[in-house]
């Protein structure tokens, strides 16, 4: 008998410092079993390493693994490929009012230095004088006869000697870009 009260005595005990362990504000981790996960051995991105051959933290992707939202872009930066582009591309949205003035914004930050606001060649580094080329007029018959994935494609990559501001502006934006050239800049 006097074992039974022994157990329920320390039952009731060990009850009550489980339940005198809870803590509702959580201040504090509590224990830790399995410290590595907690504490692990990290290495930075460019520290040493002395777990590779190398010697370098920062790996390589796997050959053949794409980065998560990448496209890969089939097109050189040559008069053949962006004759071909502008056949095989097309423009996946609709000229509405808000993807043509999404198209305005990014011009005006990427375009209207070299192009102008009017698309005319004549922008701030041209007419400035720090620029000795005229840049090319998105108003000529060429530009304009052209089709819109001409347009995309130089974007992305350049054209004679326009950078290419595929790293900088997004795939959607390039189309909206192209889309505001074609719209509203040509038909003014």
């Amino acid at each position: 008998m006097e074992l039974k009260n022994t157990i329920k005595s320390l039952a009731a005990i060990a009850l009550i410092l489980a339940f005198g362990s809870c803590d509702r504000d959580r201040n504090t981790k509590g224990w830790e079993y399995f410290d590595d996960m907690t504490h692990s051995a990290a290495y930075e991105t460019y520290t040493p390493n002395p777990n590779f051959a190398d010697g370098k933290t920062m790996r390589n992707p796997v050959e053949g693994t794409v980065p998560l939202g990448y496209q890969p872009y089939l097109y050189e930066k040559n008069d053949t490929d962006r004759v071909l582009a502008g056949k095989e591309l097309v423009n996946p949205y609709q000229p509405t009012s808000e993807n043509i003035a999404r198209g305005k914004q990014v011009f005006a930050v990427f375009c209207m230095n070299c192009h102008g606001d009017k698309g005319d060649g004549k922008g701030y580094l041209f007419t400035s004088g720090k620029y000795p080329f005229p840049p090319k007029s998105l108003l000529s018959d060429k530009v304009r006869k052209g089709p819109i994935g001409e347009i995309y494609h130089v974007v992305t990559v350049g054209f004679g000697v326009m950078p290419a501001h595929g790293s900088q502006v997004r795939p959607e934006d390039r189309w909206k870009v192209a889309m505001y050239v074609k719209e509203v800049l040509q038909k003014q």
